[in-house]
């Protein structure tokens, strides 16, 4: 004998099944939110104590600075103009006349000869020695000095100005001088190298005050 079944009178109905996937979904959206609201939680936590920490950084940098000030306020002249010097003495420590004349080689024509060279001025400018520099060459063309302030600025290490120009001493003597003040801020790493530019070397006997 055999059953016939009418599913459009009596269908099919699984009950189960809508409910397992309602709770699936919940847990899982429970799980979410934790995670989520944890995750927050620890960010905004995060944010406050970097914002604590910027705030006591600033408060101390203001208290340092106020103490500072106070300190320079109780020095009398003398004592300032000690202390100026004392730290004059220190940047001049960091100056390498060494690598001042290798890189003036890398941009000094052949056709220019340096007289003289003197620092006027040596200080730290974000933690690098920066030196202003009274530079005097000779050359028999001014062209060439005009050639080789624009290489200068070009290098990037040395930003001259030129200050006088003046005919060169002497009977046999020809061309002129030229007085440049100089502003030299050495680059970081080695010396540039004047092997391949075919430049004249600087005379190391010329006159100045530094260190080493």
């Amino acid at each position: 004998m055999i059953t016939k079944l009418n599913l459009s009178s009596n269908p099919f109905r699984n009950r189960a099944l809508p409910w397992t996937v309602t709770t699936i979904v919940t847990v899982f959206s429970i799980i979410a939110l934790l995670f989520i609201a944890k995750w927050t939680f620890n960010t905004n936590a995060q944010a406050r104590t970097a914002s604590r920490d910027v705030l006591d950084l600033r408060k101390q940098s203001e208290e340092l600075k106020k103490r500072a000030e106070e300190i320079k306020k109780a020095l009398t002249p003398e004592q300032q103009r000690t202390l100026k010097s004392a730290h004059t003495l220190v940047n001049r420590k960091q100056f390498s006349w060494s690598r001042l004349f290798a890189d003036l080689e890398g941009v000094l024509p052949r056709e220019v000869r340096v007289t003289r060279i003197a620092v006027k001025e040596v200080r730290s400018d974000d933690d690098r020695t920066v030196a202003n520099l009274e530079l005097v060459v000779a050359s028999k063309s001014s062209t060439v000095v005009t050639e080789m302030i624009q290489n200068m600025a070009r290098e990037g290490i040395f930003d001259a100005q030129l200050v006088a120009q003046n005919p060169q001493r002497g009977r046999e003597e020809s061309g002129a001088e030229y007085e440049l003040n100089v502003n030299y801020t050495p680059r970081a790493g080695a010396p540039i190298a004047p092997a391949e530019k075919n430049h004249r070397p600087v005379d190391t006997a010329t006159g100045g005050a530094g260190t080493r």
